[in-house]
């Protein structure tokens, strides 16, 4: 098992903040190419077991910066598909 929890914690926050973007789309392409750009501006955070992935979800992902900088990266990521859909 190897997992980029970054990837988890985006895909998250995305599913949060798809209610506060009503006219945006959220295919799956558009969704993909939101999390690929969102990731590619965020640190892979890779973790093989699944207790660590349960701590660096408490440790190093939700800390308030953290949390912060993904909100960010998912929401210009977001603004950007909107305007440059691939779909």
């Amino acid at each position: 098992m190897l997992v980029n929890v970054m990837e988890n914690v985006v895909t998250s926050i995305l599913d949060l903040n798809k209610k506060k973007y009503p006219d945006a789309c959220f295919c799956q392409k558009c969704t993909d190419d939101i999390k690929a750009i969102a990731l590619n501006k965020l640190p892979a955070k890779y973790v093989s077991t699944i207790k660590g992935e349960a701590i660096v979800r408490a440790t190093e992902t939700l800390t308030a910066q953290n949390k912060t900088d993904i909100d960010f990266a998912i929401i210009n990521a977001m603004e950007f598909v909107i305007k440059n859909p691939r779909h």
